[in-house]
């Protein structure tokens, strides 16, 4: 069945950086969209960036534009979200995500997503 597991959370300090990945597993990695969603307590998730099937184009929210950087390797299964010169507001717990089919292009929409993993919890303070 369809696997996704998050890794790389954790505590870090305004200005500094994390690389999350997600490990997939049951299905061609290269087929599908997959993106990266977050949230807050009390707030709805929203997209934070995701990468087109087959290395094809990605999307951020503009809030990471410049700092945030998707990427894949089907090889290894595995799809990672660098981020770069973190703020306070990044806090929040990380998810990545596929839809149930396959289209072009990826979506930022929580609505459009369909498997998840548990979530890796990110926190930016000093």
């Amino acid at each position: 069945q369809v696997q996704l597991v998050e890794s790389g959370g954790g505590l870090v300090q305004p200005g500094g950086s994390l690389r999350l990945s997600c490990e997939a597993s049951g299905f061609n990695l290269d087929y599908y969209n997959i993106g990266w969603l977050r949230q807050v307590p009390g707030k709805e998730r929203e997209g934070v960036a995701c990468i087109s099937s087959s290395d094809g184009p990605t999307d951020y929210t503009d809030s990471v534009k410049g700092r945030f950087t998707i990427s894949r390797d089907n090889a290894k299964n595995t799809v990672y979200l660098q981020m770069n010169n973190l703020k306070p507001e990044d806090t929040a717990v990380y998810y990545c995500a596929r839809p149930y089919g396959r289209f072009s292009p990826c979506p930022l929409s929580r609505y459009l997503y369909t498997y998840w993993g548990q979530g890796t919890q990110v926190t930016v303070s000093s």
